[in-house]
């Protein structure tokens, strides 16, 4: 049946299918100007290009030579090193303590020279290319150990032949170039870590039963709301692009006011479903806003909040958000009430993610605490500004 359109036209309808595909075709000879290609395609099509891999040293990096743990790292292990190859070479114990002593004058020296030096330079540095990078470190670990060895002389703790110089010396090469090399394949390890976050992120997303929830909004208040229901569509639409988002391997992480705009999106699309049982308190301090943290930090550990502490009780629960800042540090803490157990309960694959990324972004100077309290589940991270 044919029905006609409001400027004329005469439109079919499903149910003329057969009769409309059984016509016979037309005997005008078809056209053989080239199809229109899709720019829609071009735009959205995945690039299969590999990633530029990350820098040796970058200016941007927030862990580095610089960085308290990395220099905890590095006497230490220079310590240990020398406490275990004296320790062969030493007979008694008495003697063993004379030769550490000694020789963490030279050690100590020569190590903290470096570290001042590189961290003093690490702008010239980052912009040398790749091998001048690798060279001039190592080149220097040469020289402050052999520097070291030279102050061991000087205040007369001890001869060294030149064997034993040629020996410091290439030893602080080695240590220099294995310090460069753990930081390389840390910087790598940043990679697996973010991509972990946003595929999670993305699975949470699609989840059915999130997914339907939102569309099925969208379409309730298409007739009584459109504009709500343009905002529900464009809030997923943004949940969807920070999951798919790459931001690189020279990346440093995000501002802390995008990652609560992002958690507002999520909690306005959740709000219309749970209604007066989702109940939210913002406690945002404005100083700690143009913090740096990992990509997707807060939002997944917000979904937890609202699936372990919202979703199962009938009387829904309260989520607070509260972000502070304190002298060089920021706090961020998400609080939740509890009720009865979760539908189904989770694996914790969340909060070990944030913690992974936050170790690899700030080592021991970032740490995460979780754990339940007074009929609350808290979950509280503190970390660099």
């Amino acid at each position: 049946m044919a029905t006609r359109a409001t400027d004329g036209r005469t439109m079919d309808t499903p149910g003329d299918a057969a009769s409309t595909w059984l016509e016979p075709m037309s005997t005008q000879p078809m056209s053989t100007q080239p199809l229109p290609t899709q720019p829609a395609w071009e735009e959205t099509r995945l690039d299969a290009r590999p990633a530029e891999p990350p820098r040796l040293i970058d200016a941007q990096r927030r862990f580095d030579v610089c960085h308290v743990g990395l220099v905890l790292r590095a006497v230490l292990g220079v310590q240990l090193a020398f406490s275990l190859g004296l320790a062969m070479a030493s007979e008694t114990p008495g003697q063993w303590l004379w030769s550490m002593g000694a020789a963490s004058v030279a050690s100590l020296s020569a190590v903290l020279a470096w570290l001042l030096i590189v961290c003093a330079a690490k702008r010239l540095l980052a912009s040398l290319p790749e091998w001048a990078q690798w060279a001039l470190p190592i080149a220097l670990g040469a020289a402050c150990a052999h520097g070291g060895a030279l102050l061991l002389e000087a205040v007369e703790l001890g001869r060294l032949g030149a064997v034993q110089r040629v020996a410091a010396t290439l030893s602080g090469a080695v240590a220099a170039g294995v310090l460069l090399g753990w930081l390389k394949l840390r910087e790598r390890a940043q990679a697996p870590a973010d991509a972990l976050a946003r595929l999670v992120e993305l699975q949470s997303r699609i989840r059915p039963h999130f997914l339907f929830n939102t569309l099925n909004t969208a379409i309730a208040l298409v007739r009584v709301d459109p504009n709500r229901a343009e905002e529900v569509l464009e809030d997923l639409a943004e949940l969807f692009r920070v999951a798919l988002a790459d931001e690189g391997p020279g990346a440093e992480g995000v501002r802390l006011d995008q990652e609560v705009e992002l958690a507002r999106r999520y909690l306005a699309i959740e709000q219309l479903r749970f209604g007066d049982r989702l109940r939210v308190r913002w406690q945002l301090d404005p100083h700690a806003a143009d913090a740096r943290v990992p990509p997707l930090l807060l939002q997944p550990l917000v979904e937890n909040a609202v699936r372990h502490g919202v979703e199962p009780n009938d009387h829904g629960g309260d989520v607070d958000i509260v972000t502070r800042a304190r002298g060089g540090e920021i706090e961020i803490r998400i609080v939740n009430s509890v009720g009865l157990p979760s539908r189904g309960q989770g694996h914790g694959l969340a909060l070990r993610n944030v913690r992974q990324r936050l170790r690899l972004m700030h080592d021991v100077a970032a740490r995460l605490e979780a754990g339940p309290g007074e009929g609350r589940f808290v979950v509280r991270i503190v970390m660099p500004r």
